[in-house]
Protein backbone atom coordinates (compact mmCIF):
# COMPACT_ATOMS: atom_id res chain seq x y z
CA UNK A 1 0.00 0.00 0.00
CA UNK A 2 2.68 2.43 0.88
CA UNK A 3 4.87 1.62 -2.39
CA UNK A 4 1.24 1.71 -4.45
CA UNK A 5 0.77 5.39 -2.97
CA UNK A 6 3.85 7.14 -3.14
CA UNK A 7 5.17 5.64 -5.58
CA UNK A 8 8.50 4.05 -3.88
CA UNK A 9 9.43 1.37 -6.24
CA UNK A 10 9.00 3.34 -9.47
CA UNK A 11 11.16 6.44 -8.49
CA UNK A 12 13.76 3.68 -7.57
CA UNK A 13 13.86 3.82 -3.72
CA UNK A 14 12.69 1.53 -0.46
CA UNK A 15 10.85 2.31 2.42
CA UNK A 16 13.81 1.64 4.32
CA UNK A 17 15.67 4.57 2.60
CA UNK A 18 12.46 6.70 2.73
CA UNK A 19 12.67 6.48 6.77
CA UNK A 20 15.91 7.14 6.85
CA UNK A 21 15.56 10.09 4.78
CA UNK A 22 13.12 11.69 6.66
CA UNK A 23 15.30 11.32 9.71
CA UNK A 24 18.39 12.73 8.43
CA UNK A 25 15.84 15.78 7.62
CA UNK A 26 14.60 16.10 10.77
CA UNK A 27 17.94 16.30 12.56
CA UNK A 28 19.40 18.65 9.84
CA UNK A 29 16.50 21.16 10.55
CA UNK A 30 15.40 20.24 13.99
CA UNK A 31 17.17 23.45 15.20
CA UNK A 32 14.73 25.57 13.98
CA UNK A 33 12.51 24.41 17.02
CA UNK A 34 14.95 26.01 19.03
CA UNK A 35 16.55 28.91 16.55
CA UNK A 36 13.01 30.22 16.25
CA UNK A 37 12.34 31.53 19.64
CA UNK A 38 15.53 33.21 20.01
CA UNK A 39 14.87 34.78 16.80
CA UNK A 40 11.28 35.49 17.37
CA UNK A 41 11.33 35.34 21.18
CA UNK A 42 14.10 38.24 21.75
CA UNK A 43 12.59 41.21 19.62
CA UNK A 44 9.82 43.47 20.71
CA UNK A 45 7.00 45.38 18.99
CA UNK A 46 6.36 48.61 18.73
CA UNK A 47 4.55 48.49 22.26
CA UNK A 48 7.71 46.77 23.38
CA UNK A 49 6.09 44.07 24.00
CA UNK A 50 7.53 40.28 23.48
CA UNK A 51 5.81 37.66 21.29
CA UNK A 52 3.67 35.15 23.71
CA UNK A 53 4.55 37.35 26.96
CA UNK A 54 5.35 34.71 30.13
CA UNK A 55 6.84 31.72 28.68
CA UNK A 56 6.98 33.10 25.16
CA UNK A 57 9.86 31.35 23.81
CA UNK A 58 8.38 28.08 25.21
CA UNK A 59 4.97 28.96 23.19
CA UNK A 60 6.78 29.51 19.71
CA UNK A 61 9.04 26.40 20.09
CA UNK A 62 5.62 24.16 20.59
CA UNK A 63 3.86 26.29 17.74
CA UNK A 64 6.72 25.83 15.60
CA UNK A 65 6.94 22.23 16.11
CA UNK A 66 3.31 21.67 15.38
CA UNK A 67 3.22 23.89 11.94
CA UNK A 68 6.19 22.39 10.72
CA UNK A 69 4.66 19.10 11.66
CA UNK A 70 1.06 19.52 10.06
CA UNK A 71 2.52 20.93 6.78
CA UNK A 72 5.61 18.45 6.16
CA UNK A 73 3.06 16.05 6.69
CA UNK A 74 0.87 17.51 4.43
CA UNK A 75 3.39 18.22 1.58
CA UNK A 76 4.19 13.87 1.74
CA UNK A 77 0.63 13.28 1.48
CA UNK A 78 -0.43 15.98 -1.00
CA UNK A 79 2.44 16.55 -3.36
CA UNK A 80 4.43 13.20 -2.72
CA UNK A 81 7.66 15.30 -2.71
CA UNK A 82 10.77 14.73 -0.19
CA UNK A 83 10.15 17.97 1.34
CA UNK A 84 9.90 19.56 4.53
CA UNK A 85 8.32 22.77 5.78
CA UNK A 86 9.06 25.04 8.84
CA UNK A 87 9.13 28.87 9.85
CA UNK A 88 11.23 30.37 7.59
CA UNK A 89 14.75 31.92 8.13
CA UNK A 90 15.26 35.10 7.01
CA UNK A 91 11.57 35.92 6.98
CA UNK A 92 11.18 35.38 10.54
CA UNK A 93 14.14 38.06 11.76
CA UNK A 94 12.18 40.33 8.94
CA UNK A 95 8.97 39.70 10.43
CA UNK A 96 11.02 40.16 13.92
CA UNK A 97 12.96 43.40 13.47
CA UNK A 98 11.70 45.03 10.47
CA UNK A 99 7.72 44.38 10.50
CA UNK A 100 6.94 43.84 14.51
CA UNK A 101 9.03 47.15 15.04
CA UNK A 102 6.25 48.92 13.44
CA UNK A 103 3.36 47.64 15.38
CA UNK A 104 1.75 44.90 17.03
CA UNK A 105 2.96 40.99 16.83
CA UNK A 106 -0.80 40.21 16.13
CA UNK A 107 -0.63 43.15 13.36
CA UNK A 108 2.51 41.54 12.24
CA UNK A 109 1.29 38.17 11.76
CA UNK A 110 -1.91 39.13 9.98
CA UNK A 111 0.54 40.60 7.35
CA UNK A 112 2.22 36.82 7.24
CA UNK A 113 -1.36 35.64 7.07
CA UNK A 114 -2.44 37.90 4.34
CA UNK A 115 0.87 37.16 2.36
CA UNK A 116 0.22 33.33 2.09
CA UNK A 117 -3.40 34.18 1.31
CA UNK A 118 -1.54 36.00 -1.89
CA UNK A 119 0.44 33.34 -3.08
CA UNK A 120 -2.53 30.68 -2.39
CA UNK A 121 -4.46 32.37 -5.03
CA UNK A 122 -1.70 32.45 -7.10
CA UNK A 123 -1.23 28.73 -7.08
CA UNK A 124 -4.97 28.12 -7.21
CA UNK A 125 -4.71 30.67 -10.29
CA UNK A 126 -1.85 28.57 -12.15
CA UNK A 127 0.58 32.27 -11.91
CA UNK A 128 2.46 30.45 -9.93
CA UNK A 129 3.25 27.16 -11.92
CA UNK A 130 3.33 28.96 -14.87
CA UNK A 131 6.32 31.47 -13.58
CA UNK A 132 8.23 27.98 -12.49
CA UNK A 133 7.91 26.77 -16.29
CA UNK A 134 9.04 29.89 -17.98
CA UNK A 135 12.08 29.73 -16.61
CA UNK A 136 15.12 28.41 -18.66
CA UNK A 137 16.12 24.83 -17.72
CA UNK A 138 19.52 25.93 -17.42
CA UNK A 139 18.61 28.61 -15.09
CA UNK A 140 16.93 25.87 -12.83
CA UNK A 141 20.10 24.20 -12.55
CA UNK A 142 22.33 27.29 -11.88
CA UNK A 143 19.60 27.89 -9.05
CA UNK A 144 20.24 24.42 -7.52
CA UNK A 145 23.57 24.99 -7.59
CA UNK A 146 23.37 28.35 -5.80
CA UNK A 147 21.63 26.63 -3.49
CA UNK A 148 23.85 24.02 -2.72
CA UNK A 149 26.86 25.89 -1.93
CA UNK A 150 24.76 28.23 0.27
CA UNK A 151 23.96 25.33 2.45
CA UNK A 152 27.41 24.61 2.75
CA UNK A 153 28.24 27.87 3.63
CA UNK A 154 25.00 27.55 6.13
CA UNK A 155 26.55 24.38 7.47
CA UNK A 156 30.63 26.08 7.85
CA UNK A 157 29.03 28.72 9.42
CA UNK A 158 26.92 27.19 11.86
CA UNK A 159 29.81 24.83 12.92
CA UNK A 160 31.43 27.06 13.45
CA UNK A 161 34.30 26.40 10.94
CA UNK A 162 34.10 29.68 8.77
CA UNK A 163 33.24 32.81 11.28
CA UNK A 164 32.78 36.21 10.80
CA UNK A 165 35.41 38.88 11.40
CA UNK A 166 34.14 41.68 12.65
CA UNK A 167 36.88 43.87 11.73
CA UNK A 168 38.91 45.01 8.68
CA UNK A 169 37.76 44.38 5.08
CA UNK A 170 37.82 40.34 5.20
CA UNK A 171 34.45 39.81 6.32
CA UNK A 172 34.47 36.16 7.43
CA UNK A 173 37.82 33.60 8.31
CA UNK A 174 38.78 30.25 9.28
CA UNK A 175 37.66 29.41 12.72
CA UNK A 176 38.28 31.95 15.58
CA UNK A 177 41.32 34.44 14.17
CA UNK A 178 42.36 32.04 11.43
CA UNK A 179 42.86 29.12 13.46
CA UNK A 180 40.53 26.58 14.22
CA UNK A 181 40.02 25.93 18.25
CA UNK A 182 37.93 24.18 20.54
CA UNK A 183 35.93 20.83 21.27
CA UNK A 184 33.24 21.50 19.05
CA UNK A 185 35.32 21.95 16.10
CA UNK A 186 36.70 18.28 16.59
CA UNK A 187 33.44 16.95 16.21
CA UNK A 188 32.30 18.85 13.52
CA UNK A 189 35.38 17.64 11.17
CA UNK A 190 34.87 13.74 12.83
CA UNK A 191 31.07 13.97 11.95
CA UNK A 192 32.30 15.26 8.15
CA UNK A 193 34.77 12.34 7.66
CA UNK A 194 32.76 9.78 9.04
CA UNK A 195 30.15 10.34 6.79
CA UNK A 196 32.70 11.07 3.78
CA UNK A 197 33.90 7.45 4.81
CA UNK A 198 30.44 5.68 5.08
CA UNK A 199 29.59 7.26 2.04
CA UNK A 200 32.71 5.46 -0.06
CA UNK A 201 31.49 2.46 1.54
CA UNK A 202 28.02 2.67 -0.04
CA UNK A 203 26.99 2.14 4.03
CA UNK A 204 23.47 3.04 4.22
CA UNK A 205 22.46 5.66 6.35
CA UNK A 206 25.77 7.31 6.69
CA UNK A 207 24.14 10.71 7.50
CA UNK A 208 22.26 9.78 10.02
CA UNK A 209 24.89 7.79 11.28
CA UNK A 210 27.23 10.47 11.14
CA UNK A 211 24.59 12.55 12.92
CA UNK A 212 24.00 10.28 15.85
CA UNK A 213 27.82 8.92 16.39
CA UNK A 214 28.77 12.81 16.54
CA UNK A 215 26.19 13.61 18.80
CA UNK A 216 27.21 10.60 21.45
CA UNK A 217 30.88 12.20 20.74
CA UNK A 218 29.75 15.84 21.69
CA UNK A 219 27.73 14.57 25.00
CA UNK A 220 30.94 12.29 25.75
CA UNK A 221 33.36 15.85 25.52
CA UNK A 222 30.80 17.99 27.02
CA UNK A 223 30.49 15.88 30.15
CA UNK A 224 34.29 15.10 30.69
CA UNK A 225 35.54 19.25 29.79
CA UNK A 226 32.53 21.35 30.26
CA UNK A 227 32.86 22.92 26.99
CA UNK A 228 29.38 25.15 27.66
CA UNK A 229 27.89 27.19 25.18
CA UNK A 230 29.24 29.42 22.27
CA UNK A 231 26.66 32.19 23.24
CA UNK A 232 25.64 33.92 26.86
CA UNK A 233 21.84 35.99 26.08
CA UNK A 234 22.60 38.91 28.48
CA UNK A 235 26.42 38.69 29.17
CA UNK A 236 28.85 41.42 27.62
CA UNK A 237 32.60 42.25 27.23
CA UNK A 238 34.32 44.87 29.02
CA UNK A 239 33.33 46.89 26.00
CA UNK A 240 29.75 45.76 25.56
CA UNK A 241 29.91 43.60 22.84
CA UNK A 242 27.41 40.07 23.07
CA UNK A 243 29.89 37.75 24.89
CA UNK A 244 31.13 34.49 22.34
CA UNK A 245 33.22 31.57 23.74
CA UNK A 246 34.53 30.73 20.54
CA UNK A 247 35.63 27.28 21.96
CA UNK A 248 31.77 26.52 22.66
CA UNK A 249 28.97 24.65 21.29
CA UNK A 250 26.56 26.17 18.91
CA UNK A 251 22.63 26.61 19.51
CA UNK A 252 22.32 23.60 22.00
CA UNK A 253 25.06 21.62 24.97
CA UNK A 254 24.71 18.78 24.63
CA UNK A 255 23.84 16.69 27.43
CA UNK A 256 22.01 13.51 28.58
CA UNK A 257 18.62 14.99 29.54
CA UNK A 258 17.04 14.97 32.78
CA UNK A 259 13.56 14.66 31.55
CA UNK A 260 12.29 12.99 27.96
CA UNK A 261 8.76 14.94 27.94
CA UNK A 262 8.13 17.91 28.39
CA UNK A 263 3.93 19.68 27.95
CA UNK A 264 3.60 22.08 25.36
CA UNK A 265 1.65 25.07 25.30
CA UNK A 266 -0.08 26.41 21.96
CA UNK A 267 -1.49 29.48 23.53
CA UNK A 268 -0.18 31.36 20.17
CA UNK A 269 -2.15 29.82 17.95
CA UNK A 270 -4.84 31.99 16.65
CA UNK A 271 -3.14 35.40 17.74
CA UNK A 272 -3.19 37.14 14.51
CA UNK A 273 -4.78 40.46 13.41
CA UNK A 274 -5.33 40.42 9.31
CA UNK A 275 -5.93 44.14 8.63
CA UNK A 276 -4.43 45.89 11.67
CA UNK A 277 -1.16 46.88 10.03
CA UNK A 278 -2.98 49.21 7.41
CA UNK A 279 -4.62 51.26 9.82
CA UNK A 280 -1.46 51.21 11.95
CA UNK A 281 1.19 52.26 9.36
CA UNK A 282 -1.17 52.89 6.37
CA UNK A 283 -1.59 51.01 3.30
CA UNK A 284 1.28 51.75 1.05
CA UNK A 285 3.61 51.21 3.80
CA UNK A 286 1.52 47.73 4.92
CA UNK A 287 1.88 46.91 1.28
CA UNK A 288 5.35 47.11 0.67
CA UNK A 289 6.26 44.50 3.46
CA UNK A 290 3.48 42.34 2.07
CA UNK A 291 5.41 42.41 -1.28
CA UNK A 292 8.68 41.94 0.01
CA UNK A 293 7.64 39.02 2.01
CA UNK A 294 5.56 37.70 -1.12
CA UNK A 295 8.52 37.79 -3.52
CA UNK A 296 11.09 36.06 -1.08
CA UNK A 297 8.62 33.68 -0.18
CA UNK A 298 7.83 32.94 -3.79
CA UNK A 299 10.77 32.60 -5.49
CA UNK A 300 12.65 31.06 -2.58
CA UNK A 301 10.52 27.95 -2.38
CA UNK A 302 10.73 27.62 -6.53
CA UNK A 303 14.54 27.44 -5.87
CA UNK A 304 14.54 25.13 -3.21
CA UNK A 305 11.83 22.51 -5.07
CA UNK A 306 13.99 22.87 -7.92
CA UNK A 307 17.29 22.07 -6.43
CA UNK A 308 15.54 18.87 -4.69
CA UNK A 309 14.11 17.97 -7.86
CA UNK A 310 17.27 17.90 -9.50
CA UNK A 311 19.21 16.10 -6.78
CA UNK A 312 16.62 13.41 -6.56
CA UNK A 313 16.80 12.84 -10.17
CA UNK A 314 12.85 13.92 -10.51
CA UNK A 315 12.95 16.50 -13.18
CA UNK A 316 11.74 15.95 -16.81
CA UNK A 317 13.86 17.26 -19.71
CA UNK A 318 12.45 20.92 -19.57
CA UNK A 319 13.55 21.31 -15.65
CA UNK A 320 10.14 20.64 -14.07
CA UNK A 321 9.15 19.15 -10.89
CA UNK A 322 6.48 16.31 -10.36
CA UNK A 323 3.13 17.87 -8.55
CA UNK A 324 4.48 21.27 -8.88
CA UNK A 325 1.45 22.56 -8.56
CA UNK A 326 0.28 20.59 -5.77
CA UNK A 327 4.03 21.14 -4.08
CA UNK A 328 3.72 24.87 -4.34
CA UNK A 329 -0.34 24.73 -2.89
CA UNK A 330 0.85 23.04 -0.02
CA UNK A 331 3.59 25.91 0.68
CA UNK A 332 1.53 28.31 0.48
CA UNK A 333 -0.99 27.15 2.65
CA UNK A 334 2.46 26.84 5.09
CA UNK A 335 2.90 30.75 5.12
CA UNK A 336 -0.10 31.82 6.01
CA UNK A 337 -0.36 28.89 8.53
CA UNK A 338 2.82 30.10 10.09
CA UNK A 339 1.22 33.46 10.60
CA UNK A 340 -2.07 32.34 11.91
CA UNK A 341 -0.04 30.07 14.47
CA UNK A 342 2.07 33.52 15.40
CA UNK A 343 5.40 31.76 14.29
CA UNK A 344 5.84 33.69 10.69
CA UNK A 345 5.85 32.46 7.77
CA UNK A 346 6.25 28.59 6.64
CA UNK A 347 8.03 27.57 4.10
CA UNK A 348 9.84 24.51 1.89
CA UNK A 349 13.81 23.87 3.60
CA UNK A 350 16.66 23.61 1.35
CA UNK A 351 17.91 21.31 5.02
CA UNK A 352 15.23 18.57 3.05
CA UNK A 353 18.52 17.59 0.18
CA UNK A 354 20.36 16.01 3.11
CA UNK A 355 17.42 13.62 3.32
CA UNK A 356 17.37 13.21 -0.47
CA UNK A 357 21.22 12.84 0.08
CA UNK A 358 20.56 9.64 2.12
CA UNK A 359 17.87 8.33 -0.39
CA UNK A 360 14.78 9.62 0.21
CA UNK A 361 12.87 10.22 -3.06
CA UNK A 362 8.76 10.40 -2.05
CA UNK A 363 6.65 11.89 0.42
CA UNK A 364 7.23 8.96 2.67
CA UNK A 365 10.18 10.93 3.82
CA UNK A 366 8.16 14.06 4.68
CA UNK A 367 5.84 11.92 6.25
CA UNK A 368 8.64 10.73 8.96
CA UNK A 369 9.83 14.46 9.09
CA UNK A 370 6.67 15.91 9.77
CA UNK A 371 5.68 13.00 12.67
CA UNK A 372 9.21 13.61 14.22
CA UNK A 373 8.25 17.38 14.47
CA UNK A 374 4.87 16.48 15.93
CA UNK A 375 6.99 14.37 18.51
CA UNK A 376 9.20 17.53 19.35
CA UNK A 377 5.88 19.01 20.82
CA UNK A 378 6.42 17.24 23.57
CA UNK A 379 9.58 15.69 23.58
CA UNK A 380 11.50 18.71 22.75
CA UNK A 381 14.70 17.76 25.73
CA UNK A 382 15.23 15.10 23.27
CA UNK A 383 15.95 17.54 20.26
CA UNK A 384 17.73 20.20 22.58
CA UNK A 385 20.76 17.72 22.69
CA UNK A 386 21.82 18.27 19.10
CA UNK A 387 24.26 20.65 18.53
CA UNK A 388 25.34 22.33 15.44
CA UNK A 389 28.53 20.77 15.28
CA UNK A 390 27.11 17.23 15.13
CA UNK A 391 24.24 17.99 12.18
CA UNK A 392 25.65 20.51 9.95
CA UNK A 393 28.36 18.01 8.25
CA UNK A 394 25.65 16.59 6.35
CA UNK A 395 24.86 20.14 4.95
CA UNK A 396 28.59 19.77 3.37
CA UNK A 397 28.06 16.90 2.13
CA UNK A 398 24.82 17.71 0.42
CA UNK A 399 26.51 20.69 -1.15
CA UNK A 400 28.31 18.98 -2.76
CA UNK A 401 25.94 16.13 -3.99
CA UNK A 402 24.34 19.63 -5.50
CA UNK A 403 27.50 21.29 -6.86
CA UNK A 404 27.82 18.27 -9.10
CA UNK A 405 24.88 19.47 -11.65
CA UNK A 406 27.23 22.25 -12.73
CA UNK A 407 28.52 20.19 -15.35
CA UNK A 408 24.71 20.74 -17.22
CA UNK A 409 25.12 24.59 -17.60
CA UNK A 410 26.28 25.77 -21.23
CA UNK A 411 28.99 28.36 -20.03
CA UNK A 412 29.55 29.33 -23.99
CA UNK A 413 26.60 31.61 -24.01
CA UNK A 414 26.57 34.64 -22.20
CA UNK A 415 23.21 34.78 -21.88
CA UNK A 416 23.03 31.81 -19.57
CA UNK A 417 26.68 31.53 -18.31
CA UNK A 418 26.29 35.38 -16.38
CA UNK A 419 23.10 35.18 -15.00
CA UNK A 420 24.26 31.37 -13.89
CA UNK A 421 27.29 32.49 -12.40
CA UNK A 422 26.10 35.35 -10.57
CA UNK A 423 22.90 33.51 -9.65
CA UNK A 424 25.25 30.64 -8.21
CA UNK A 425 27.43 33.22 -6.49
CA UNK A 426 25.00 35.37 -4.72
CA UNK A 427 23.19 33.24 -2.91
CA UNK A 428 25.83 32.29 -0.69
CA UNK A 429 27.86 35.65 -0.74
CA UNK A 430 24.21 37.88 0.03
CA UNK A 431 22.89 34.52 2.34
CA UNK A 432 19.99 35.14 0.35
CA UNK A 433 18.79 32.35 -2.25
CA UNK A 434 16.04 35.35 -3.55
CA UNK A 435 18.87 37.95 -4.26
CA UNK A 436 20.48 35.15 -6.17
CA UNK A 437 17.06 34.14 -8.62
CA UNK A 438 16.30 37.71 -9.02
CA UNK A 439 19.98 39.09 -10.09
CA UNK A 440 19.95 35.78 -12.68
CA UNK A 441 16.94 36.82 -13.75
CA UNK A 442 17.41 40.37 -14.70
CA UNK A 443 20.60 39.70 -16.24
CA UNK A 444 19.09 36.86 -18.31
CA UNK A 445 16.30 39.18 -19.68
CA UNK A 446 18.96 42.14 -20.08
CA UNK A 447 21.37 40.13 -22.20
CA UNK A 448 19.43 38.26 -24.45
CA UNK A 449 17.81 41.94 -25.61
CA UNK A 450 21.62 42.76 -25.96
CA UNK A 451 22.02 39.71 -27.97
CA UNK A 452 18.53 40.62 -30.27
CA UNK A 453 17.19 37.35 -28.96
CA UNK A 454 14.58 39.15 -26.97
CA UNK A 455 11.84 36.73 -28.64
CA UNK A 456 13.21 34.21 -26.44
CA UNK A 457 12.06 35.51 -23.41
CA UNK A 458 8.74 34.71 -21.80
CA UNK A 459 6.66 37.16 -21.14
CA UNK A 460 6.44 36.21 -17.21
CA UNK A 461 10.17 36.53 -16.81
CA UNK A 462 9.65 39.95 -18.31
CA UNK A 463 7.10 40.79 -15.38
CA UNK A 464 9.09 39.18 -12.89
CA UNK A 465 12.34 40.88 -13.84
CA UNK A 466 10.38 43.81 -13.70
CA UNK A 467 9.23 43.06 -10.31
CA UNK A 468 12.67 42.02 -8.79
CA UNK A 469 13.71 45.61 -9.70
CA UNK A 470 11.16 46.57 -7.46
CA UNK A 471 12.47 44.49 -4.93
CA UNK A 472 16.03 45.48 -5.14
CA UNK A 473 15.19 49.09 -5.01
CA UNK A 474 12.01 48.82 -2.41
CA UNK A 475 14.54 50.44 0.02
CA UNK A 476 14.34 53.81 -1.88
CA UNK A 477 10.71 53.50 -2.82
CA UNK A 478 9.73 52.96 0.69
CA UNK A 479 11.49 56.44 1.42
CA UNK A 480 10.13 58.07 -1.65
CA UNK A 481 6.77 57.14 -0.71
CA UNK A 482 7.44 57.93 3.12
Amino acid sequence: MLDSFFKISERGSTIGREVRGGVVTFFTMAYIVVLNPIILGGATDVNGDFLGGENGMAKIAAATALVAGIMTLLMGVVANYPLAIATGLGLNTFVAYAIASQMTWADAMGLVVLEGLIILVLVLTGFRTAVFKAIPAQLKVAISVGIGLFIALIGLVDAGFVRRTGVGPVPVTLGDGKSLIGWPIIVFIVGFFLMIVLMVKKVKGALLIGIAAATILSIIIERAFKVGTNYIPGAFTADGKDFINPKGWGLNVPAIPSEVVATPNFDLLGQFNLLGSFSKIGFIAAALLVFTLLLADFFDTMGTMTAIGHEAGLIDKDGNVPNANRILLVDSVAAAAGGAAGVSSNTSYIESASGVGEGARTGLASVITGVLFLLTTVLSPLVNVIPYEAATPALIIVGFLMMSQIKNIDWDDMGIAVPAFLTIILMPFTYNITVGIGAGFITHVVIRVVQGRAKEIHALLWLIAALFMVYFLSSPINTWVG
